[in-house]
């Protein structure tokens, strides 16, 4: 198939359309707003890319994205070491912090136990957090994988493998969202609000 665009054009479409999300027509956008850039713009961009990858590691705490020794969260003497809350992705340690109310550390998976796209427990940083709970310094474990099959999965799993350390395994209540009609709430989630309820 003949294309109008040079060589090099297509194959900083194709580098963007390999991104998750992205589709063709995306893709095409953004290369075309690329090249569109001043030069100086343009190599800003892709010196940020160079440089992330260079510098970013996984926090060999918890596992978290840092390009320091220790990511800010675990290096701080303010935060309660004792409180651990799991999450999947490095994206999902944003939307917990944005609550202002956790005041704990965190460990992440990077991903959850999914059969169905080759990812079982072993391809995961699990070993890494029963480590840590196995140090004997905590004492609450809060599972905040995604209410999902796969995270669900994840959260039962870990739950079983820390048993024996006699430590708090809690799963985040997931429920009816605020300023939502109760009236177009799915059932699973009315059920879930309700095993999920709390004392007033």
């Amino acid at each position: 198939m003949n294309s109008f665009f040079p060589a090099s054009v297509e194959n900083l479409i194709d580098q963007f359309a390999s991104l998750p999300g992205v589709g063709k027509k995306s893709a095409s956008r953004l290369a075309f707003h690329i090249l569109g850039l001043p030069d100086e713009q343009a190599q800003a961009f892709a010196n940020a890319i160079l440089e992330a990858k260079a510098k970013v590691h996984t926090c060999p705490v918890c596992q978290n994205l840092t390009d320091t020794e220790l990511c800010p969260i675990c290096s701080s003497a303010k935060r309660d070491h004792s409180v651990i809350c799991v999450v999947s992705e490095p994206k999902d340690v944003l939307s917990v912090e944005r609550s202002h109310e956790y005041n704990g550390v965190y460990h992440v998976l990077h991903g959850v136990i999914s059969p169905m796209n080759h990812v079982g427990p072993d391809d995961l940083r699990i070993s890494e957090l029963v480590a840590r709970v196995a140090k004997g310094d905590v004492s609450e474990v809060i599972m905040a994988t995604n209410p999902d099959t796969e995270g669900d999965t994840t959260a039962m799993y870990i739950s079983r493998l820390l048993k024996p350390f006699e430590v708090k395994v809690t799963r985040l209540a997931y429920g009816i969202p605020v300023g939502s009609n109760i009236e177009f709430v799915d059932d699973a989630t009315i059920l879930r609000a309700l095993s999920g309820r709390v004392e007033m």
